[in-house]
């Protein structure tokens, strides 16, 4: 308080932080005054006893159940899925033990999953410390489990703070587990949030040489209340890229949901030289034959003791023009901000390719060494380091933090990698003709971007510019981008224009993804998006520095509005990934059609809610309704109650769970091949509705 005296010991931690002595008189004044005002909660909550009383404990698994999101991210899809991943994880790991050949998922008709493994079964003697068996405290006690280093059953582990099994078992309605194990059969039972309805017990006998684990959940409709149906295209993928990831282990799905039941089986011997294939297959491959280097290398860890570490890189160049195409693994996790792994490639990467191009003549003495840029120019490469014991940045393991593993794989690369260029002399010099007319362009590109910040692209008052909102806080501001100077001029009306703002665009950007960059900066319209945005490009892009957090693309439900949609996803994905990445792009949903019914609209956003508010309004047969075919059919104030008011609006927010599976998209669909794009209008054609030619 501000009668209170300021002492020695608070000015002292003020000046550690920055802090003057006015500016703490003035912050202490002012929390005074505000008190003295009448600020009755302020008063309340300073005046409140806080006591041991006031000490919540969360017993068992009541922490996970009371904050879902902070072991799960989400209680949402992505949320719902990854417990699917835990359990699987927990197979994998016994794969990477030596232990594990085949891995079967089953999503059952109630929606539930079942994930066996024909690994070594979970312990069914008694722990010690718990005093249950060794099933019942995986499932039942966070952080227990055989992946703590010492003592530990696992070398290397995806689950490094045994909390998966736990997890689930807390957020599913029903959980039962299943081991067989030294000749017996034995089953326990956990319902709502974990609860032991039945102790493990021996219900059969078997072969002693047969052995496994198999988990069946039912997730808990009472924390996800969005979804708790599971996608088979998800759960597919994702244990795709697993069985490529730990080559030579058989991983089976099957969908028993469907009156004729579906499923797949994946098995790739050749592990990540094959997940490189798949992911160029609908591209032109500048190599034909996938380089693979790998190795170990044993270290000391902080414990003293002496462990390898395991790793292996796969990569080839395609006739493509992205430099984003490096994927990283550890322990099977996907590592989606790089790391130290990742850096040593970079390293070597660059250090063979330009000993190589000096060497045999392809950068002349006068000439700059090629970027990494430049040598990563349609790459596809998929880095995977085993480690037994990872160390992340953050909580959400998407940077690996190991110093020794940067090392280890500049090593094995530069080594191999060298190698390998030596020994392909012809597939040697399409690689490095290929980096060379990388750098040529990157060097085109550069003077276009000068010209492109000394041009008229940066005046406001050009036609179909910027219209800014007043507000300078980019957490409040959301910039639509419109199709059409007619859906613009009533967006430009009908917003909030202190945190709205909106950019028209005059007709389709560049396709990025076929285009050079000397090209893309010549685009007004894309220039316009760098300038409005604020974060730069590339790998020069800072995402603290855009004007916005929302980043909204309103087109039109037709074809073209589609083709314009994707073509601005393209940009944002090669160009801005960031905004991609952390979630600050999305789709207006404007509504399809209108209902004038006794003086007021309503309104439907699919042909279902058509029929929907038909009933709903017990309209007779043949009751007109009007169709949008454009934005610009609306008048301001619809398109404001409709698409653009924050209370009431629909938007689909644009992630990115999965690049490798977006990687392919835009190539697909965007990119030279036409042959991928055919296969993927055949086998969707028949979902399109109300097409608009």
């Amino acid at each position: 308080m501000a009668e209170e005296k300021i002492t020695e010991e608070l000015l002292q931690a003020a000046k550690e932080s920055g802090v003057t002595r006015a500016s703490l008189e003035e912050e202490d004044k002012f929390q005074y005054n505000n008190l003295k005002l009448g600020d009755d909660q302020k008063i309340e909550k300073a005046d409140a006893e806080y006591t041991a009383e006031n000490i919540q404990v969360l017993e068992g698994l009541e922490a996970v159940r009371k904050r879902p999101g902070m072991y799960i991210g989400t209680t949402a899809g992505p949320g719902l899925h990854h417990l699917v991943w835990e359990i699987v994880d927990n197979s994998i790991d016994e794969a990477l033990a030596g232990y594990c050949t085949h891995i079967e998922v089953v999503i059952n008709p109630d929606n539930s999953i079942t994930v066996s493994d024909d690994g070594r079964g979970i312990p069914v003697d008694t722990v010690k410390k718990s005093g249950l068996s060794g099933v019942e405290t995986a499932y039942t006690i966070l952080h227990a489990g055989g992946k703590f280093g010492e003592g530990g059953g696992y070398k290397v582990s995806g689950g490094l703070h045994g909390v998966g099994a736990s997890v689930v078992n807390a957020l599913s309605k029903r959980c039962e587990v299943t081991v067989k194990k030294d000749g017996g059969v034995y089953r326990c039972l956990f319902e709502n949030g974990g609860k032991i309805k039945k102790h493990l017990t021996k219900i059969a006998s078997c072969p002693v040489d047969e052995h496994g684990t198999s988990v069946t959940f039912l997730p808990d409709p009472d924390i996800f209340t969005e979804t708790t149906t599971y996608n088979y295209e998800t759960i597919k993928n994702h244990l795709r890229q697993m069985a490529f990831l730990n080559g030579g282990v058989k991983i089976s799905l099957t969908d028993t949901r469907p009156e004729t039941p579906v499923g797949e089986t994946f098995l790739f011997n050749g592990g990540i030289r094959e997940y490189v294939s798949f992911i160029n297959s609908h591209k032109l491959p500048i190599n034909n034959e996938v380089i693979y280097c790998s190795g170990a290398e044993e270290v000391t860890l902080l414990s003293g003791a002496r462990e390898k570490i395991y790793a292996e890189v796969s990569m080839q160049w395609a006739d493509s023009y992205s430099t984003d195409g490096v994927y990283s693994f550890c322990n099977n996790i996907s590592t989606k901000e790089g790391g130290t792994h990742v850096e040593g490639f970079n390293l070597a990467l660059n250090r063979i390719i330009n000993d190589y191009a000096r060497s045999f003549k392809f950068l002349d003495e006068k000439d700059a060494n090629f970027t990494t840029d430049d040598c990563r120019e349609g790459l596809t490469c998929v880095i995977s380091v085993k480690h037994p014991n990872p160390q992340y940045e953050g909580q959400t393991k998407t940077k690996l933090g190991n110093s020794e593993v940067r090392k280890i794989v500049s090593t094995i690369v530069g080594a191999q990698f060298k190698e390998y260029l030596l020994e392909h002399p012809g597939e040697a010099k399409l690689i490095m003709e290929k980096i060379k007319v990388a750098s040529k362009s990157r060097i085109a590109a550069q003077v276009a971007r000068e010209k492109t910040r000394k041009s008229p692209l940066e005046i406001t008052t050009l036609p179909g510019k910027l219209a800014d909102c007043s507000s300078k806080d980019p957490e409040k501001c959301e910039l639509y981008i419109v199709e059409g100077n007619s859906a613009g001029g009533s967006a430009k009306t009908g917003r909030d224009r202190e945190t709205q703002a909106i950019l028209p665009l005059r007709g389709k950007i560049l396709n990025v993804e076929k285009a050079r960059e000397e090209r893309i900066f010549k685009n007004a319209e894309i220039g316009n998006m760098i300038t409005a945005i604020g974060g730069g490009i590339r790998e020069n892009f800072d995402v603290s520095k855009i004007r916005y957090h929302k980043i909204v693309i309103m087109t039109d439900a037709d074809v073209d509005g589609d083709h314009i949609r994707i073509l601005l996803l393209t940009f944002f994905y090669r160009f801005m990934r960031p905004l991609v990445d952390q979630g600050y792009i999305y789709i207006a949903q404007p509504p399809l059609y209108k209902i004038e019914w006794k003086g007021q609209p309503y309104y439907a956003y699919n042909d279902a809610q058509l029929e929907q508010l038909k009933k709903q309004l017990q309209l007779k047969p043949g009751y007109p309704f009007q169709r949008y075919k454009g934005l610009g059919e609306m008048d301001p104030q619809q398109l404001w109650e409709t698409t653009m008011d924050p209370k009431v609006r629909k938007m689909i927010r644009i992630t990115n769970e999965d690049a490798i599976a977006a990687e392919q998209a835009f190539s697909d669909l965007m990119g030279d091949e036409v042959e991928p794009r055919k296969a993927f209008i055949s086998e969707n054609a028949k979902f399109v509705q109300n097409l608009d030619i």
